[in-house]
């Protein structure tokens, strides 16, 4: 690739990056590249739990290249794969807008109808998306990473959680919606962590509490370091949107105990400034989704929307901030994990 060429993309890339909702993928030349939305939705009843991913991969060199819509059951843990063309993906660069043939996503919600899963219906999102803010010196969830053209994945963290409508229906069973509450996240890039944990939830006994939270193995040149991303919503008083609690690897905050075990994962933090957040997850059996790695989507990844999550977030002085138990949580664990835990921070 000429300097040009290599300048215009990484012009392009940056000029992308306050726009985490939408695609990235036009300006990416010959070099293998994924991007997925992950939109899951939760019936009020929290007896129907769906994941939805559409998503594109472009093989690169000598790679192939296809669209995707992968679903999990959250209740079944059954999960679905069906790819397409990839002339039939078509997807906004600003904003939230994909289409993948008859399917659609976007702000206002999915319109689906599937053939490997039979997922049918459309469901839509009733109130305003609630995205991890951005600004121009931290353009969204990752800080100023988000700003650094030579990431393996990027992050993306599009609503904390908004309200639903509608119905799908999923081997033959109709599913409704209405009343129910979304989350909506995605990433991009050249390939998925070689290890990480990711845990959500937006189901707590507190109305309008979310919680994000990620720790993975990120490659740096030629080394590699810990890095994690922890965004706690807490509302206020009055039921307003509140406050943001942030704790990352670029807001100098520091995991102090990491332990990953068959049935729970414990993971402590600390701020800079000395607030303390403790997380238990409760680890349920899942589906597998496919994930990318630099030449295909088809590495497996277990995933549940089954899982339970322990939240006990403190100030400095040791006073509870908050604490409740998330449940229909979602929760990742995957790949290389004594690595992981025996990892420390960027120095």
């Amino acid at each position: 690739m000429s300097i040009g060429r290599s300048l215009t993309r990484t012009a392009k890339t940056l000029a992308a990056t306050r726009h985490p909702a939408g695609y990235h993928g036009a300006y990416q030349g010959g070099r293998g590249f994924f991007e997925g939305w992950y939109v899951k939705l939760v019936s009020a009843d929290r007896g129907a739990r769906i994941a939805v991913i559409p998503g594109i991969f472009l093989g690169g060199k000598g790679g192939a290249d296809e669209a995707f819509v992968q679903v999990l059951d959250g209740v079944t843990g059954e999960s679905w794969y069906e790819q397409f063309p990839a002339p039939e993906f078509l997807a906004d660069s600003r904003r939230f807008d994909v289409a993948i043939g008859r399917q659609r996503f976007g702000e206002r919600g999915i319109d689906v109808d599937l053939a490997a899963s039979g997922l049918a219906g459309r469901v839509d999102f009733t109130s305003p998306l609630d995205p991890w803010p951005v600004t121009l010196a931290e353009p969204g969830i990752m800080g100023r990473f988000g700003w650094m053209p030579v990431m393996e994945c990027y992050h993306g963290l599009l609503s904390f959680g908004h309200e639903l409508a509608g119905t799908l229906t999923l081997g033959g069973r109709e599913m409704d919606f209405t009343g129910g509450s979304g989350y909506l996240e995605k990433d991009w890039g050249r390939a998925f962590p070689s290890a990480y944990v990711w845990a959500q939830s937006n189901h707590f006994t507190t109305p309008g509490m979310s919680l994000s939270a990620s720790i993975a193995i990120i490659p740096w040149g030629r080394t590699r370091f810990r890095g994690f991303i922890v965004g706690l919503r807490v509302p206020d008083a009055g039921g307003g949107p509140g406050e943001l609690h942030r704790f990352a690897t670029y807001t100098g905050a520091e995991s102090t105990a990491l332990e990953i075990g068959d049935e729970t994962v414990t993971w402590s933090l600390r701020s800079r400034d000395g607030a303390t957040l403790s997380l238990v997850a409760e680890r349920r059996r899942g589906g597998l989704l496919h994930a990318p790695v630099r030449t295909q989507m088809h590495r497996r990844v277990e995933e549940t929307l089954d899982a339970r999550i322990h939240v006990r977030l403190a100030d400095a002085e040791g006073r509870v901030i908050v604490e409740d138990t998330g449940e229909a949580a979602g929760l990742e664990v995957h790949g290389e994990l004594a690595r992981l835990v025996a990892m420390r921070g960027r120095r």
